[in-house]
C-alpha cells in the first residue's frame, strides 16, 4: 500500500532486496515477472502507471515507466510464451469502463 516492493527468496522470511517508496507513494496494484526475460518485472501502481524493472540494467531504479492516459487501470497481465525466443512479449492492461488495451514490450526487455 505504501508503493515498496520486496524481492524474497522463498527459504527466508527477509527480503533479499527492497525498495522503498519505488512508485511515488502510489500503492501497488499488479506485478509480474516478465515470461519471457527472468531479470524483468512489470509493476502497476494506483495511479495507472506502469514500471518496467530490469534487474540486469539497473536494481535500484525502474528502467522505463508509462504513464496510462485518460482512465484508471485496475488490472495488469503479462502475454507471451516461454518457450519461443522470438521476443514477442505483450501486456494486458484492464481499464475501469471495461476496456482492455494490449501493448507489445520492446524487444530488449522481452528477448531471453
Amino acid at each position: 500500500s505504501d508503493g515498496s516492493i520486496r524481492l524474497h527468496q522463498m527459504t527466508s522470511e527477509y527480503p533479499l532486496m527492497q525498495w522503498n517508496d519505488s512508485t511515488n507513494g502510489q500503492p501497488v496494484i499488479a506485478l509480474q515477472w516478465a515470461l519471457t526475460r527472468p531479470a524483468v518485472f512489470f509493476v502497476l501502481d494506483a495511479s495507472s502507471n506502469v514500471y518496467i524493472w530490469d534487474l540486469l540494467e539497473n536494481d535500484l531504479l525502474p528502467v522505463a515507466k508509462q504513464t496510462v492516459p485518460s482512465e484508471s487501470v485496475v488490472t495488469m497481465a503479462l502475454l507471451g510464451e516461454p518457450e519461443k525466443t522470438n521476443g514477442l512479449l505483450g501486456i494486458a492492461l484492464a481499464k475501469e469502463s471495461g476496456q482492455i488495451d494490449i501493448q507489445y514490450v520492446k524487444k530488449k526487455w522481452a528477448l531471453p
